[in-house]
């Protein structure tokens, strides 16, 4: 198969990359546990991926996709992950609407992640997902690579968390290691990953 042609998102491309993501992370553990009811999450969770990429990502103009929105990379440059108290002004609409009742275990939740973020300067991969029919052809790669092919040139390292254990041989093959387990507060598990440039 023809590698995926990737270029950087727009604001024009949130709506449908939203919708992308919320399709890619409609089984995701976290996800499931911040929306466990199905009508909802596939309700709220496209709307929930737009404010997360419109306020956390879009700002530094590193989010990646492909024509046709086949997935999307939600990247933070070294010294940016930490969402600035504008940014969580204008985030927290979002959160009190799609998360309601679930707010404060997902408040908790991002208050543990945020703990162990790693303070060294480096690359935040916010958010990794392909359409669901379309995994497995490549897309998830072609869409780290900008990001990781300038790690190397830089010699800057890459973090992310990875919320399903499964996708954690994926990230090892990007030369990713897994650095400790955050166990969520009566909730899921999640693995911070970190790589080292090559």
């Amino acid at each position: 198969m023809t590698a995926p042609t990737v270029r950087s998102a727009n604001r024009a491309d949130v709506g449908p990359l939203s919708a992308t993501l919320a399709r890619a992370f409609d089984d995701d553990p976290v996800m499931r546990w911040f929306f466990p009811a199905d009508s909802a999450r596939r309700r709220r969770l496209p709307r929930f991926m737009a404010a997360l990429t419109r306020v956390s990502a879009m700002p530094h103009e590193q989010v990646y996709t492909t024509d046709g929105w086949q997935g999307g990379a939600l990247w933070s440059p070294p010294g940016t992950w930490h969402t600035t108290l504008a940014g969580q002004l204008r985030l927290a609409p979002a959160m009190v609407g799609h998360l309601r009742a679930r707010l404060p275990r997902a408040v908790k939740a991002f208050s543990l992640i945020e703990k162990h973020h790693p303070s060294a300067p480096h690359w935040y991969l916010l958010m990794l997902g392909t359409e669901p029919r379309l995994q497995g052809r490549g897309i998830g790669s072609a869409l780290m690579a900008p990001v990781l092919e300038r790690c190397d040139r830089d010699g800057v390292p890459a973090y992310l968390e990875s919320s399903k254990e499964s996708n954690i041989p994926f990230y090892k093959r990007h030369g990713f290691e897994v650095t400790g387990q955050v166990d969520l507060p009566g909730g899921p598990s999640m693995w911070p990953m970190w790589r080292e440039p090559a």
